[in-house]
């Protein structure tokens, strides 16, 4: 298995837990505590991409960032996470509102376009590229 492939799979395993909690989270403040879907999603999205940055920084890509960097590569990972999270209210406002999907089905197809996006853009932009 070449070094892509099995980061995909680490990346999908990551992802995969990150994604339970962020459902988890999202319907527990949606349907018990009666948060607006979007609010909902918003701050499960954070909650999740708090874990995703720890696992995946640690599990699936090798930092082009050293120990005194640690802090610009957070913010890093954010700020493609915060583009990551507009993807997804952007896709889950029109799955819901305009498509009149359930918002966990909505949830669902917004994830599939994010997650792409996140594995591209953290290959891109935080990988070592000299790394084994």
């Amino acid at each position: 298995m070449t070094k892509v492939l099995a980061q995909v799979a680490k990346f999908g395993l990551v992802g995969v837990v990150a994604t339970v909690l962020d459902f988890l989270i999202l319907f527990v403040l949606a349907d018990f505590i009666g948060l607006h879907y979007l609010t909902a999603a918003a701050l499960a999205f954070v909650a999740a991409t708090l874990f995703n940055y720890a696992a995946s920084m640690r599990y699936v890509f090798t930092s082009r960032f050293g120990e005194a960097e640690k802090r610009q590569e957070l913010l890093l990972f954010f700020t493609l996470s915060v583009i990551g999270l507009g993807l997804n209210q952007v896709l889950m406002w029109v799955f819901v509102d305009q498509v009149a999907l359930h918002y966990l089905v909505a949830k669902i197809a917004a994830t599939v376009f994010v997650m792409a996006w996140n594995f591209i853009s953290r290959k891109i932009w935080l990988e070592d590229k000299n790394a084994g």
